[in-house]
């Protein structure tokens, strides 16, 4: 394939999610985090990561999707590296890494929701389903943005 990307496919509220892989560090299973008082409902908890702290944030929160029920089954994180530094964004469930072409790329359209289409890049059509291309940059900037009181 010419002028593809690999990117690491996710889950949320049901709806398909990518980030490009060169911005992907790691995936683990979601820790006990600590909690972080006073601090906006993006924001998950704090965990150390080998000596690292990091600002967990929830994707489903930050998007403006319904909740993690906290019955379900255990949420993952994705440690993104952006220009703020790394960032951990709380999924509902991790896929595989799949390779897209430039072809089936497409602008997000004008009607997807404010909340999701400020850190939307685009998305892809894939056979069965649309995968929305989160941007690391923007989705860490703006959040870094967003704490600073």
């Amino acid at each position: 394939m010419e002028n593809t990307t690999q990117l690491c496919t996710f889950e949320l509220d049901g709806l398909l999610f990518g980030m490009d892989v060169l911005f992907i560090q790691e995936v683990i299973r979601c820790p006990n985090l600590a909690p972080v008082p006073l601090a906006p409902s993006t924001i998950e908890g704090l965990l150390n990561l080998r000596g690292q702290i990091l600002t967990a944030i929830d994707l489903r929160v930050r998007l403006g999707l319904e909740e993690r029920d906290a019955e379900s089954s255990s949420p993952m994180l994705i440690i993104a590296r952006a220009k703020t530094g790394e960032s951990a964004f709380v999924v509902d469930s991790v896929g595989e890494v799949i390779e897209v072409s430039a072809d089936t790329f497409e602008p997000a359209p004008s009607n997807v929701p404010e909340d999701i289409g400020e850190f939307l890049k685009g998305v892809h059509k894939l056979e069965h389903r649309l995968l929305h291309v989160l941007d690391a940059d923007s989705t860490a900037s703006f959040l870094s943005h967003d704490l600073q009181v």
